[in-house]
């Protein structure tokens, strides 16, 4: 049986839609699957032995699957989805522009995004939400992300050239996507964060990517006028090296981001912060503690375009430290 998955999406999305992969196979042992996503997210995939091929946008297909499976709505993987041939087909395709579900289950996911109050009640996890739009069985089936031997070396190397063997690690990705301005929790807290954390002794790698620059800067240089100790690990050009800094850490702190995901790919403990965007979305695999802002219902959905100074500072340094010190952890 021939597989096709269409994932393009933000890299986040894409790290959390790899638990299909198991269930698919439960379902059709004998399958093959071919993957089709962006050249950016091919790292995610790579090295998965579950995905016989992995194919990035341009591509032109002329074989016929058996099925195909269209997760994304975005116009390259709808407009892609009506062109493939395949026997059954679950997810959305192009409708003059527009998307539309193949089938039923697809329904509920794509009403989400275009209704503000389905959005709102809704509490299905978007693993629920992807296994229904696929009619597969969800049994909180893993995250898969997968170490080439040159990342986990990289990861070793790092650890030894700032003498962080054995330590209490602690990750920390301070940014988060553009699209969501108040999406990541302030600096200014951050820094008071970063202070109380050194006081006990834990080590903070500063995790992040090229739009994070400034942010890593300002950072580095408070630090060193505080004398506090903060690392950088050069991840930028590599999401397996990215991936494989997460794996070395004890505990992940985050926003929704890529990094939440992969934390939860590894297992780790980790605490994510919610500010304007969904935590009742998030998957915790029971090693996640959710610490949402008391100000998220003013701005989801409607206003999560939008800057508010007073909402990334709405959670407190002494409430992370709590949580990552395991008091009152609420793990979902």
């Amino acid at each position: 049986m021939k597989i096709c998955i269409i994932k393009l999406g933000a890299l986040g999305d894409v790290v959390r839609t790899t638990p299909i992969l198991e269930a698919i196979k439960e379902k059709f042992p004998n399958s093959e699957i071919t993957w089709i996503t962006k050249q950016n997210a091919i790292e995610i995939l790579q090295g998965n032995n579950l995905i016989n091929s992995i194919l990035t946008l341009p591509c032109e297909l002329s074989e016929t699957f058996d099925i195909l499976y269209s997760l994304d709505i975005e116009q390259e993987a709808i407009k892609l989805a009506s062109k493939i041939n395949a026997e059954k087909k679950f997810g959305y395709f192009d409708n003059e522009g527009f998307p539309e579900s193949f089938n039923s289950g697809a329904e509920y996911y794509l009403n989400t995004v275009f209704d503000d109050q389905l959005k709102k009640s809704n509490r299905k996890t978007y693993q629920e939400m992807i296994f229904q739009v696929c009619e597969l069985e969800y049994k909180k089936q893993k995250i898969q992300i997968y170490l080439s031997e040159q990342s986990i070396k990289f990861a070793e190397n790092f650890l030894i050239e700032n003498n962080l063997q054995g330590k209490k690690l602690l990750g920390f990705n301070i940014g988060s996507s553009k699209r969501w301005p108040s999406k990541s929790w302030s600096l200014e807290k951050i820094k008071e964060f970063i202070e109380k954390a050194n006081l006990q002794n834990y080590e903070i790698i500063l995790l992040g990517g090229k739009e994070e620059k400034e942010k890593f800067s300002e950072l580095k240089n408070f630090a060193v006028q505080k004398n506090l100790k903060v690392y950088k690990p050069n991840t930028e050009n590599s999401l397996k090296n990215f991936f494989a800094i997460i794996n070395k850490c004890d505990k992940i702190i985050c926003s929704d981001t890529m990094a939440l995901h992969t934390a939860l790919g590894f297992e780790k403990p980790t605490t994510a912060l919610f500010f304007c965007n969904t935590p009742y979305e998030i998957e915790g695999y029971n090693t996640l503690t959710k610490l949402t802002s008391p100000m998220f219902q003013d701005f989801f959905p409607e206003k999560m375009d939008k800057y508010n100074k007073e909402l990334v500072n709405s959670i407190s340094a002494d409430q992370v430290l709590a949580t990552i010190n395991n008091k009152n952890p609420f793990f979902v």
